[in-house]
């Protein structure tokens, strides 16, 4: 390995347009923000160091060994993060980027791509409305002052419609990769005015110099055709913690390690199957499922992630791949949305007992499993509400895993358990989730659109159609008679208590739609007349309490409703 005579930024984007820079399997994919990139445009603008780049030579048949991608050009958060595969078996011999694709592919995208990334306070949908693209641009009319980050020139990503309402201000970043020549440079400039102004001539003649003439690109350059030695290398760079995370060297020597399947699309197209059902997780939950399920320590650490783990990680795929997207389907039957299944890390003992008890396979739907899925849905709500799986999720996890078996490299579970062992977790967990009143007292807080709201009420009622997503939060009192309490009450519990768990209901669908904000007094009598034990019933079926439910006797009803699911709770969590 050597150090070689430094490039320009444009003739290492020319090298990555021609893919004569590529990226090797091992490496993961692009992470920054667009602030990020922002900054490093402002920092070579500076003439700061951009550290060097390390690059390895493929040469010959470790073309053909091996799997390249080619660099991101336009990025899109959540839907277009993953790097298109190049067939290099019979390209000519080129380089791989073992250290510096953040820093390429940004230089890449502000120069010649986009960035898209979601717009504040709008439903998630993958459309241009929500995720619009946006280009490089440079502010040339006035540098930026007093910015607590340093920074002096001011790039930004914006869509097609905020430069055009701007047009002034705003340069083009992409512009400027295709005026390496002097004189078509100064033509651009003269074309657009450009020069009027002193600010503007200096920051795009800096622009120009470099990006076309400064060799700023400083590299060394592996040249042994050796795949374990680049494998080395790159997990020693990136070691220390800070430029490559854990999951992201267990994921390299997955890839490395492979020889069947692709473990980078396997691995990412879980990814997006999980997302095209609802949720978000992430690569690192896939690896640490992995662990979790074959390993017996399961932190991030590169001695716990071997190449004989990566050989059977690549023989359980499957199983693994399906029993993981059965969990989903089944907490999605559960009524659960990406925001209030508030711990993926909870699902992991539940695919561990799909998986090692070989049951997966429909799991979420076969009728013989209807008991099991009862059992798991009741334990799902109560560890979240519980909030089990917080800082020490590792050991948590740990601790639950020997519910099941203290040998976790046998391929079965040990005891023959005929239902989801809820009560053997709950006696391994040596975390304090002990239920006092004070936390039941909290819980009963909860305001109606907090993440936790859904799975307390879900607790409480257990009988809707959670299946086909045909429930609602309600008011019970509704919300438009919250001013009408007594003062005495609006003193002594207020919105607070109005808006929480105490006052809402889970209602079918059909039926909130029917009750529409109605007085609770009038919504009951439409429903029973007066038909004492129908109201009793139905009373009973939505955890009302028999009292008088005028809006005066808000104390009454709410201290009633507060001992009645205080109880309730208190059975379900213990």
């Amino acid at each position: 390995m050597s150090f070689q005579t430094p490039i320009t930024i444009a003739a290492a984007i020319g090298n990555i347009e021609s893919n004569q820079y590529l990226l090797p399997a091992i490496q993961r994919e692009f992470k920054w923000g667009h602030e990020k990139i922002e900054w490093l445009f402002d920092s070579i603008m500076r003439n700061y160091p951009i550290s060097s780049f390390l690059f390895w030579r493929v040469e010959g048949d470790t073309r053909k060994s091996y799997k390249y991608y080619k660099f991101l050009k336009d990025f899109k958060e959540r839907y277009k993060t993953h790097n298109e595969e190049f067939p290099a078996g019979n390209h000519k011999d080129f380089t791989a980027v073992l250290d510096g694709q953040q820093r390429l592919t940004s230089l890449y995208i502000g120069l010649r791509g986009s960035y898209a990334y979601r717009k504040p306070r709008l439903h998630e949908e993958n459309t241009e409305r929500v995720y619009p693209t946006r280009r490089l641009y440079l502010n040339i009319k006035r540098p930026l002052e007093n910015e607590e980050d340093g920074r002096i020139y001011e790039f930004k990503f914006l869509t097609d419609a905020e430069f055009n309402a701007n047009k002034d201000v705003w340069f083009i970043v992409s512009d400027i990769y295709d005026l390496s020549d002097d004189y078509e440079f100064n033509m651009y400039l003269d074309d657009r005015k450009l020069k009027s102004s002193a600010f503007s001539y200096r920051a795009l003649s800096n622009l120009k110099n470099v990006i076309h003439s400064r060799p700023l690109i400083n590299f060394f350059l592996e040249t042994e055709q050796d795949i374990e030695k680049a494998l080395n290398i790159f997990i020693r760079i990136n070691s220390g913690g800070e430029p490559l995370d854990f999951s992201d060297l267990i994921m390299s020597i997955a890839v490395a390690n492979w020889n069947k399947r692709n473990a980078r699309q396997e691995i990412y197209t879980l990814v997006d199957n999980i997302r095209d059902k609802g949720f978000i997780a992430s690569k690192d939950f896939v690896l640490k499922l992995f662990l979790y399920l074959h390993s017996r320590d399961i932190k991030f650490k590169v001695a716990n992630f071997s190449k004989h783990n990566a050989i059977e990680f690549e023989e359980k795929w499957d199983v693994i791949r399906d029993a993981t997207l059965t969990v989903f389907d089944l907490v999605k039957s559960y009524g659960f949305t990406d925001s209030t299944l508030t711990s993926k890390n909870a699902l992991m003992p539940v695919i561990y007992y799909l998986y090692h008890k070989g049951i997966y396979e429909d799991f979420h739907v076969k009728t013989e499993y209807s008991s099991d899925r009862g059992v798991i849905k009741r334990w799902l709500h109560a560890v979240l509400i519980r909030r089990v799986f917080g800082g020490t999720s590792d050991s948590v996890l740990s601790q639950i895993r020997k519910a099941f078996t203290e040998d976790v490299t046998v391929d079965a579970i040990e005891s023959d358990f005929a239902l989801f062992p809820a009560d053997n977790i709950n006696e391994n967990i040596k975390r304090d989730t002990g239920i006092t009143d004070e936390f039941i007292g909290d819980i009963l807080l909860t305001q109606k659109d907090d993440v936790y709201a859904f799975s307390i009420l879900a607790l409480i009622y257990p009988n809707l159609d959670y299946k086909n997503n045909n429930f609602h939060k309600d008011h019970i009192h509704p919300e438009n008679k919250f001013n009408s309490m007594s003062e005495e009450d609006m003193r002594n519990y207020g919105w607070k208590t109005y808006n929480s768990i105490l006052n809402i209901q889970m209602l079918d669908a059909n039926e909130n739609m029917s009750k529409n904000d109605k007085d609770l007094l009038i919504w009951v009598e439409s429903q029973v007349g007066n038909d004492s034990p129908s109201k009793s019933k139905f009373l009973s079926d939505h955890l009302i309490p028999d009292v008088d439910l005028g809006i005066l006797n808000f104390g009454k009803y709410i201290e009633a409703r507060r001992s009645d699911l205080s109880a309730r709770l208190r059975r379900a969590l213990t």
